[in-house]
């Protein structure tokens, strides 16, 4: 049985049985996604135990853009480790040689996975079950990790809206994966009827959900940075091509 919960989280049940208690998740990690640039021999993520009487297991694995698991260039150490009531751990994602066969004029999706496991209870009749926590990775290539410089200037500025027939198509020309949110028609409104967040690819367009006039003549759009902040882009358009005007604060 599985459940999909809020924040990219499973639920799966491990034992049947006939009091069901509620789901509170025990392991946390400390971010909402992964960035790995380049160059990194590894990067460490900090896991916790939030129960504080009863230890954890946490597994740790990667799979790709299709769920698969096998082959793949980075890895996850430990893959399982123990976690003590109320402690704190680290997990840590190092890259392997095959890597460098990896694009290296644009990111590469993963998907770090970690799913905690309880200890076996004593109890009869109890329904044990592991929450199951999904977020993503970039594998961020040398050439195009960001200076000091690209960062005064968030390339996510660079999408370009198009307006076709009734709808919004959003343009992103840079090499990082982009996340959008939210979309409305202007700051104070609310979220434009239609829209679904989306993640656009590098260098590839899409539909931005929402009909032309519940996204109006300059819509607002919120993304996804690099350590999980919801930031608001303002377009102006002219004609059917539509650009940031500038960066919300």
């Amino acid at each position: 049985m599985k459940l999909n919960l809020p924040g990219c989280t499973t639920v799966v049940a491990l034992l049947m049985n006939l009091n069901i208690p509620t789901a509170v998740a025990a392991i946390a990690l400390d971010r909402t996604r992964v960035i790995y640039n380049a160059g990194d021999r590894a990067i460490s993520l900090s896991i916790s135990n939030e129960n504080k009487q009863l230890p954890f297991l946490a597994q740790g694995w990667l799979t790709d853009e299709q769920g698969e698991k096998n082959s793949l260039p980075l890895v996850v150490l430990p893959p399982v480790q123990r976690v003590e009531p109320g402690e704190r751990s680290q997990i840590k994602i190092q890259a392997l040689a095959a890597a460098e066969r990896l694009p290296q004029d644009r990111e590469s999706l993963f998907y770090f996975n970690l799913r905690e496991i309880p200890p076996r209870s004593d109890k009869p009749n109890t329904l044990q079950i592991a929450l199951q926590t999904s977020i993503k990775l970039f594998y961020r290539p040398t050439a195009i990790v960001p200076g000091d410089a690209e960062r005064l200037t968030p390339w996510q500025q660079q999408l370009m809206l198009t307006r076709l027939n009734d709808r919004y198509q959003i343009d992103n020309p840079t090499p990082y994966f982009i996340t959008l949110v939210d979309a409305r028609s202007n700051h104070n409104n609310t979220t434009a009827t239609g829209f679904a967040p989306l993640m656009i690819a590098p260098r590839d367009k899409s539909w931005l959900g929402g009909s032309l006039s519940s996204l109006g003549s300059a819509p607002v759009l919120t993304y996804v940075n690099d350590y999980g902040g919801r930031v608001e882009l303002k377009f102006r358009c002219e004609a059917d091509r539509c650009r940031v005007a500038k960066q919300s604060q």
